[in-house]
């Protein structure tokens, strides 16, 4: 059965993941005292060609990390394809997208079948219309996930940015660590909100808070670019996302195959920034392939320090 739900609004405060350690005990008359490590940036990212293919041989030394214009130290790298997914699959059930629905659904299920593992991937389904639905928990299960997009029916406004919000916050950032698992959002829609309560700022703040890349897939098929179109490339490309545009119901497979394909074929870095900042402010990242202005880098844009 379908669960709406209730969001409560108001001000969440979210921290980068932080390891405590307690020192030994302190000997009589001395102070004891907590030492907090700060999680070093995780970076997950993909690299490609003008063409739009993946480039997967590169190495730690071909990356140049910038914080605030200032150079990092690399501490990790690796090339990840094998991580466990956390997906949520989010699908406009408005009236704006009615005439396309049924396309939408099949190709998200193929999506499904063909990227969740059994026992190592797990994915929720939301809908969206008048207010965000759960629709299916994170499960591991294709069949199911297949038969809750299979029941779904359009009709009603549109509350994207409340979807985002909830997907990322209650949902996508409960598998700890965070570095373990690769969290994206996939939101199929023509990108125009009008119900929600949440504005697009706070949904891509909690978006970035728990480390979501976001994949648009746009059902606009009027060749006009529209400001649900602007929406989408916005959320997509500070998170380290792509959006695509399928000019026909026919390619939206072609699309969710590009997400799929992309997924497994990315990198990943940890650094600790420096100078170290616990200000609770976004913090501005950039990433790229040093001296190879032939190839493109798609990675988050930067990210939110603890506040201590």
């Amino acid at each position: 059965m379908n669960m709406r739900l209730r969001l409560a609004w108001g001000i969440v405060a979210l921290s980068v993941f932080m390891a405590a350690q307690q020192p030994p005990p302190a000997a009589e008359g001395q102070e004891s005292r907590i030492v907090l490590d700060v999680t070093r940036v995780n970076m997950l990212f993909t690299v490609t060609d003008k063409k739009g293919r993946f480039i997967t041989d590169l190495s730690k030394d071909d990356f140049q990390v910038f914080e605030n214009k200032k150079s990092q130290v690399i501490q990790e790298f690796t090339a990840e394809t094998d991580l466990p997914l956390r997906l949520a699959i989010l699908i406009d059930t408005s009236n704006s997208i009615r005439d396309r629905f049924k396309f939408e659904q099949e190709a998200a299920v193929e999506f499904i079948k063909s990227v969740v593992r059994p026992r190592q991937d797990r994915a929720m389904i939301v809908s969206f219309d008048t207010e965000a639905e759960l629709v299916s928990d994170l499960i591991d299960d294709p069949e199911k996930l297949a038969a809750a997009v299979r029941g779904l029916r359009p009709g009603g406004g549109t509350a994207l940015f409340d979807a985002i919000f909830f997907a990322a916050r209650d949902k996508l950032q409960q598998d700890q660590p965070r570095h373990k698992f690769r969290r994206a959002i996939i939101i199929v829609s023509d990108g125009d909100d009008n119900q929600s309560r949440m504005t697009r700022e706070q949904a891509l703040e909690m978006a970035q808070k728990s480390d979501c890349v976001i994949y648009g897939i746009s059902t606009n098929i009027s060749r006009i670019d529209t400001d649900g179109d602007k929406i989408l490339k916005y959320l997509t490309t500070e998170t380290g996302g792509q959006a695509f545009f399928p000019f026909k119901v026919t390619d939206l497979s072609q699309s969710f195959e590009n997400i799929a394909n992309e997924l497994r074929h990315q990198y990943n870095i940890f650094y600790r920034p420096e100078p170290l900042k616990t200000d609770g402010l976004y913090h501005r990242v950039d990433l790229k392939v040093a001296n190879r202005k032939d190839l493109l880098v798609r990675a988050r844009k930067g990210y939110y320090a603890p506040k201590l």
